[in-house]
């Protein structure tokens, strides 16, 4: 029988993943912060994934997180910010040799939730994938991309693999995850505050090429200082490419700071100016969108860390 998916983190990435993984007739289970979550949850009758203009409903088990019950393999998908409380939540029922697949954006929520739990053996991922919720227990998929993962402190892939390929998870391990995880920092940092200040979609920053540019240049330098030059290739024209192709998107901080929600900016350009000042490197138009972002974030009311 098949290792039970647990699955902490109601978002749009971990709703997908549950009912891709729900669909193939694996066992998964949602856990929910409490009693009342969990009986919205089993009113809405389960989670609703719409694809390609087709809906389709997944009744999926849910349970609050002081359930019983051991946890073996589990997907953390919550906010960066909310990763290591979330994680010190269930952290007394992971069974021994326990597997998480942290899904977090950034860098730095990865460690804090590996020193919470040095028992379990802890995979992140990077994902590109597309999606995001029109309601409540809902999630639209809204284009296709791939995930990577990876465990830096054991090079192996795990045998469950397979299962995200029957889910129709397009996915690769890869031995240089923290590659990958710092390409995404810098294709965030890149376009994402941006998206914020100019209150435009992806695709408005085409207006704003030189300030891509000047960002994607100092980037470049912190990745190449942080030991990452394969995550700095090219970096401006990847950028460039995100930007055309998802033209119609609203970045993923745009969106919350349209819903009045917090942001990821500590693991993202907080990280990265943290890293520049770790490493002496001075990168002035990245540190002044730090704070431009900050200025803005106050305006909203929403906090800046």
């Amino acid at each position: 029988m098949s290792t039970t998916w647990h699955i902490l983190g109601a978002g749009s990435l971990g709703t997908l993943w549950a009912t891709r993984l729900a669909r193939a007739g694996l066992p998964v289970r949602l856990l929910l912060r409490d009693r009342t979550r969990l009986q919205a949850y089993q009113a809405a009758g389960g989670l609703t994934l719409i694809e390609q203009g087709q809906s389709s409903l997944h009744p999926i088990p849910g349970e609050t997180c002081d359930s019983p019950q051991p946890i073996h393999r589990l997907l953390l998908a919550c906010k960066a910010y909310d990763a290591e409380a979330a994680v010190a939540s269930i952290a007394k029922r992971l069974a021994p040799g326990a597997e998480l697949i942290l899904l977090q954006n950034g860098l730095g929520s990865q460690d804090a939730v590996a020193a919470k739990v040095p028992e379990a053996r802890c995979i992140a991922a990077s994902s590109t994938e597309g999606a995001f919720r029109d309601g409540d227990w809902r999630v639209v998929f809204a284009g296709h991309g791939y995930t990577w993962l990876g465990d830096t402190a054991h090079p192996g892939a795990p045998i469950w693999l397979d299962e995200l390929t029957a889910s129709g998870i397009p996915h690769e391990w890869t031995t240089q995850i923290l590659t990958r995880l710092w390409r995404k920092l810098a294709l965030n940092c890149a376009i994402n505050p941006l998206t914020v200040l100019h209150d435009c979609r992806n695709g408005g920053l085409q207006q704003h090429q030189c300030e891509v540019a000047t960002l994607c240049i100092e980037l470049g330098e912190l990745l190449q200082c942080c030991g990452q030059p394969d995550a700095a290739r090219d970096l401006q024209q990847e950028v460039e490419r995100v930007i055309h192709a998802t033209a119609a998107n609203f970045s993923s901080m745009h969106q919350d700071v349209a819903n009045r929600r917090r942001t990821e900016i500590s693991y993202l350009l907080g990280y990265a100016c943290n890293a520049a000042v770790r490493h002496q490197l001075a990168l002035p138009h990245l540190q002044r969108l730090q704070q431009r972002l900050k200025d803005q974030l106050h305006l909203h009311g929403l906090p800046s860390d």
